[in-house]
Order: structure tokens, then sequence, then C-alpha cells
């Protein structure tokens, strides 16, 4: 069985094949009717907080659902094709360390990241990121942006 999850609205469901009826078509979300659904390792339950972005094989932003502007003050349109680090101002890591290059490299999650990101009024909110590698063929990365409380 496949995970999914909706980047949009973070609606979790489950498919045997990641195709859309009897056609090849990705899985839509059929809750908010986001355009396609990202397949997860293992299932995850995001926080009612968290905002979601999807990026391609470089990092560069596709999407980004519902939280990400309550969160970060950016709207779709301000940062859709620029890199998922600068677009957020990602801090928190050591170069070599850096959570989306290292998934997007090496194909792995990577959990609980503690970051801090820059709003677009220019505060510094400290954050827990996740990152997930797209398991499909043209790859990318589910990263899930949550604000730390206190």
């Amino acid at each position: 069985m496949a995970y999914f999850i909706c980047p949009n609205c973070k609606e979790r469901s489950i498919d045997s094949d990641g195709k859309e009826g009897l056609y090849d078509e990705a899985v839509a979300c059929h809750h908010c009717g986001f355009g396609f659904l990202f397949e997860l390792m293992d299932d995850y339950y995001p926080a009612p907080t968290t905002g979601m972005v999807t990026t391609d094989q470089e990092g560069r932003i596709l999407s980004v659902g519902r939280g990400v502007f309550e969160l970060s003050g950016w709207g779709e349109s301000d940062v859709i094709g620029a890199h998922v680090v600068e677009a957020f101002g990602l801090t928190g890591f050591e170069e070599e360390k850096n959570p989306v290059k290292l998934a997007l490299e090496w194909g792995v999650r990577r959990l609980n990241e503690q970051l801090e990101l820059r709003t677009r009024a220019g505060h510094v909110k400290q954050v827990v990121g996740d990152f997930f590698p797209a398991y499909d063929d043209d790859g990318g990365l589910l990263v899930a942006l949550t604000p730390k409380l206190g």
C-alpha cells in the first residue's frame, strides 16, 4: 500500500497503484481538488499549523499549500520557481547538512530539522522542517514547515 498526502489541504489517503481510476493519471485530492498527491514512504501526520511546499528536482518551488502564507507571509505567486531555501530564508544548518540538498541527493527523509524561517516582514521564526523525497520519475521534494510554539 502506498501512502499519499495532499500538499494543499494535508488530507491523507492510501492507494494501491497511485493511479486515478482506469486511466494512467496521477491521483488528485478528492477533498480539495488539488491536482496531485505526494507519495510518502510511511504515513505522516502534519500539525494543523504545518505549511507544505512541493519542489522540483532542483529544489525550486512548484506549489505551496494552506498554512504557508500564515507561516511566512509569502503567497504562492511570490515564491513559485524560487529555491525553497532562499524563498523562505531557511537557516540553522551547516552548508554540508542542508536538508533540501541531502533529501534530493540521497533520496532520504530528513525529519525534525530545527530551522529558522525569515518571513516576508523580515521576522525570524523557529520552525521544524520535515523533508520527503519524491518516489516518482519526476523527483522533487515535499517540505513540511511547522512553527515551534513558545
